[in-house]
């Protein structure tokens, strides 16, 4: 099988956790030892979030007062790229001894006419009380909004049309390599009058790319990883209910956090939608079980899994 995983932040910084890079690395051994049992069975492709990090690397340009201006999030974006890359990188060539891995460096294209851009949405770097969020805004030419009890920057979040890559990752995938790529959705860039590309002030969400490129790869699966080991609806409340196996036409029934479960959900329903293929939300260490259908939230047209089965289980837990 052909599988694109996409690890959320959590495989490389939990809540609470100091930003080190020794904590990071740490974080990404443990993910690998989760994934490496798929690699051995699977052509695997693996993206992955990069929220804390280039939320660190914004404040650290920010604060240098060598530079006339801080770096663009393009440009950030590409650094965490890199230094992500560089830990999946050695971790899976540790864990895979005769295995080619590449890291490549990937560009997302959007499209500049996208509404995103007049309307930012997407929260980026720490959270700050109003007044010096306003001020930080009027300095640093941002655009700040409500988070909760406080405030923090939000920045464009344009969707993903095109991972320019794709070819390149195709090519890998075909000499039998893991390909780690895509980080933190991709670098942003549009094309320009002149049709060159040009690198822009955003962030695509790591798992609409994730599926994006999974349709453009042929993948069999889509696993996004990430804290909680099933989609619950209801999340928070008396009638919490985890979902398992499931079509997009339910979950897009229910009501999901723009900001956290939402983007997962649109991302396993426009790929299973696509594709008619398998996607699954879940837990990191149940990556395995997910790809057998033993864990996770399970997406398929019909709600069976394997598809051509008999166990059509629509929403059970």
């Amino acid at each position: 099988m052909r599988v694109v995983v996409a690890l959320g932040g959590n495989a490389l910084l939990r809540r609470g956790e100091c930003p080190d890079a020794a904590v990071q690395h740490a974080n990404v051994r443990a993910a690998v030892a989760a994934l490496a049992p798929l690699a051995r069975k699977h052509e695997l492709v693996i993206t992955h979030g990069n929220g804390p990090q280039v939320g660190l690397l914004a404040l650290q340009s920010a604060a240098d007062r060598s530079l006339t201006s801080p770096y663009p999030f393009d440009v950030l974006g590409a650094e965490t790229q890199g230094m992500i890359g560089y830990w999946l990188l050695q971790s899976l060539q540790n864990a895979l001894p005769g295995r080619q891995v590449c890291a490549l460096l990937n560009q997302t294209l959007v499209s500049a006419a996208d509404p995103a851009f007049a309307a930012p949405t997407k929260f980026v770097g720490p959270v700050y009380e109003r007044e010096e969020a306003e001020r930080l805004a009027a300095e640093r030419n941002w655009t700040v909004r409500a988070d909760g009890p406080h405030w923090r920057r939000v920045v464009p979040s344009p969707d993903p049309q095109r991972v320019v890559e794709t070819r390149l990752i195709r090519l890998l995938l075909s000499s039998g390599a893991v390909a780690v790529c895509a980080g933190g959705g991709g670098v942003p860039v549009i094309r320009d009058d002149q049709g060159q590309l040009t690198g822009v002030e955003a962030v695509v969400d790591k798992d609409l790319t994730a599926s994006l490129l999974a349709e453009a790869l042929d993948a069999d699966a889509l696993l996004l990883l990430t804290d909680v080991p099933r989609v619950v609806r209801g999340y928070g409340t008396p009638d919490a209910e985890p979902i398992g196996r499931t079509t997009p036409a339910r979950l897009r029934a229910e009501q999901f956090p723009a900001g956290s479960m939402g983007p997962k959900v649109e991302a396993v329903c426009r790929f299973v939608e696509l594709t008619g293929g398998f996607a699954a939300i879940g837990a990191l260490a149940d990556a395995p079980a997910m790809l057998d259908g033993t864990a996770g939230t399970l997406v398929t047209p019909s709600g069976r899994y394997p598809e051509d089965g008999s166990d059509d289980a629509g929403d059970r837990s």
